[in-house]
């Protein structure tokens, strides 16, 4: 069997692919931090190694003594947002990080290297985005994202390492960290509604995103190394159906049987619409059944109740305090 890394494996979209690796007959090395996934996220099949991909030797130590067949790199601090005032943070975790993992895969043989990317490299692109539409990233973490990607296809021509990358979307679901009050809505809103607060909307609530459930991501990406022809090419993956933000807090109070409450926050600087094409993914993977909002929300409702509201977590270590939406700055003011 086939040995494989899943980086970020502790966290949400990462512990969904290491157990559908598992699933598929891999023999799965978990690698993460803590600094954002749970340790109860690992299955017990899986070997769960503690490791910051920022640090070069303990990557390459890693590498040397599993040596993987494939490695999945979902390990990333992905607050679009945020990004904007946690620049040296941003770029260490998902530039540099990226790089040791690749260098560790160009030495060591690794056959493919599937990378999660994301939309945030569109920008503010009129949707529907294709993977035809010139990148065009406005924030820290798209330009994170996309100079990963270009990485990889210069890696793919000098030294034969094969990838595929995913740009997926708003993924949702079951082991979302619904204390980051940064990112992630709908983790967001499930929080403060059993929390007894009102759901916070940057804005005016109209923008739109297509929200995407990890049961209908996490297995393609998982099996994407044994596609052929996803080989060397990359993907959007997610939902089809956008949402406004003011649709999904109305969504959610009903899924937890609440009237909607919502405080509306002054807006910030973010793509208004944002969703994409997947004709691509459909012609390489086949058109697969996918879950409907309202029964996603369900699942991680039930979900959510069983964990219990989380007191939200703060980022500490802000670099730029210059524009910083004020309920950002007033949270990490009272820490």
């Amino acid at each position: 069997m086939p040995t494989s890394l899943i980086t970020g494996g502790a966290g949400f979209m990462g512990s969904h692919v290491a157990d559908e690796c598992l699933a598929q007959g891999h023999d799965v090395v978990v690698a993460d931090d803590l600094s954002g996934g749970f340790r109860e996220n690992v299955s017990a099949p899986a070997t769960f190694e503690q490791l910051d991909i920022t640090d070069a030797s303990s990557v390459n130590a890693l590498f040397d003594r599993y040596r993987f067949d494939y490695v999945y790199h979902l390990a990333a601090y992905a607050a679009e947002g945020l990004s904007h005032f946690i620049r040296q943070f941003n770029y260490r975790n998902n530039l540099i990080g990226s790089m040791n993992l690749l260098n560790a895969s160009v030495n060591t043989g690794v056959r493919c290297f599937v990378f999660t990317s994301s939309i945030a490299v569109y920008g503010s692109t009129p949707p529907p985005m294709t993977e035809e539409t010139p990148p065009a990233p406005e924030d820290p973490y798209g330009i994170a994202k996309y100079a990963v990607e270009l990485d990889l296809a210069a890696a793919h021509r000098l030294f034969g390492l094969d990838y595929i990358t995913f740009r997926p979307h708003n993924v949702y679901g079951e082991r979302q960290n619904i204390a980051d009050r940064y990112r992630n809505v709908l983790g967001i809103f499930m929080n403060q509604v059993m929390s007894g607060e009102p759901m916070t909307i940057f804005g005016d609530g109209t923008q739109t995103r297509a929200f995407s459930y990890i049961g209908d991501v996490a297995p393609l990406i998982a099996g994407s190394v044994g596609v052929e022809g996803a080989y060397n090419r990359l993907f959007n993956i997610g939902a089809d159906t956008p949402y406004s933000v003011n649709d999904l807090a109305q969504m959610v109070a009903a899924a937890f049987g609440r009237e909607p409450r919502v405080t509306h926050l002054p807006p910030r600087d973010e793509a208004v619409h944002a969703y994409s094409s997947h004709e691509r993914l459909h012609e390489v993977f086949g058109v697969k059944p996918t879950t409907p909002l309202e029964e996603g929300m369900a699942r991680m409702v039930e979900w959510a109740r069983s964990v219990g509201p989380r007191p939200p977590s703060t980022f500490e270590a802000i670099e730029v305090r210059r524009n910083i939406p004020p309920s950002w700055a007033e949270a990490v003011k009272r820490r």
